[in-house]
């Protein structure tokens, strides 16, 4: 993970100018967010990066107490040059070691945008995440997941080797870091598959729905809840 999180600081710079380029990026990370209650009033925002998710929260989410939390330490420089309401905060720190942060639950909802897929112990992050929501909390997963679907992963093939990558060596300089996500999509779990493991971890109520236009099948939004 720590060489993930030296991945990141890496591309930072170049990050928000790259998913500017992606059509739908940030209408879709607010259409997920839209799936945390509208009473949420403390949101954990999980792996943050440069504060896109965060930014969606606070749209559906105005009044909302949002903590922004990353590995990367060069994502969250670039977060914290933003402009944000008082009440956003952002934390250097994965999310099992959070209270050694200073930052305890519990939390209303977690948003996970483009996370859980970059850990090497999903189950263990996702359990830390079921223990800093109260109960009746929600958890919401916004990630790639294409195993399901032959198309999909022709269309994720098709994309990342015709724009993404292309587009990630000439913004940014240097493409490992977009060549790391074309592979690490199709290494993640199904939809179907994923949902199984959130309900093994001992969320319930899971609920899975996909984006639109090109990313159909391809992005999805999980809604978990703590029972």
């Amino acid at each position: 993970m720590s060489e993930l999180a030296t991945a990141f600081d890496r591309g930072s710079r170049a990050y928000d100018r790259l998913v500017g380029l992606n059509p739908g990026y940030h209408a879709h990370l607010r259409r997920s967010a839209a799936a945390i209650p509208a009473g949420a009033r403390r949101v954990l925002d999980a792996g943050c990066g440069t504060g896109a998710s965060t930014a969606a929260v606070l749209d559906v989410l105005p009044g909302a107490e949002v903590v922004g939390m990353d590995a990367s330490a060069g994502m969250l420089a670039q977060a914290r040059r933003k402009p944000w309401p008082g009440r956003v905060e952002f934390v250097h720190s994965r999310v099992e070691d959070l209270a050694s942060s200073g930052v305890t639950g519990p939390f209303d909802a977690i948003f996970a945008a483009y996370l859980i897929r970059n850990l090497p112990d999903p189950d263990t992050t996702l359990t830390a995440m079921l223990d800093l929501l109260r109960p009746g909390g929600v958890l919401v997963v916004h990630d790639y997941s294409v195993a399901d679907s032959l198309r999909a992963r022709l269309t994720w093939h098709a994309v990342c080797w015709s724009v993404i990558i292309p587009l990630g060596r000439v913004v940014g300089g240097d493409a490992g870091l977009y060549r790391y996500l074309w592979r690490s999509v199709l290494g993640f779990d199904g939809a179907t598959e994923f949902a199984g493991r959130l309900r093994r971890t001992g969320f319930t109520g899971v609920r899975t729905t996909t984006m639109t236009g090109w990313q159909r099948g391809i992005v999805h939004t999980f809604r978990a809840e703590k029972a």
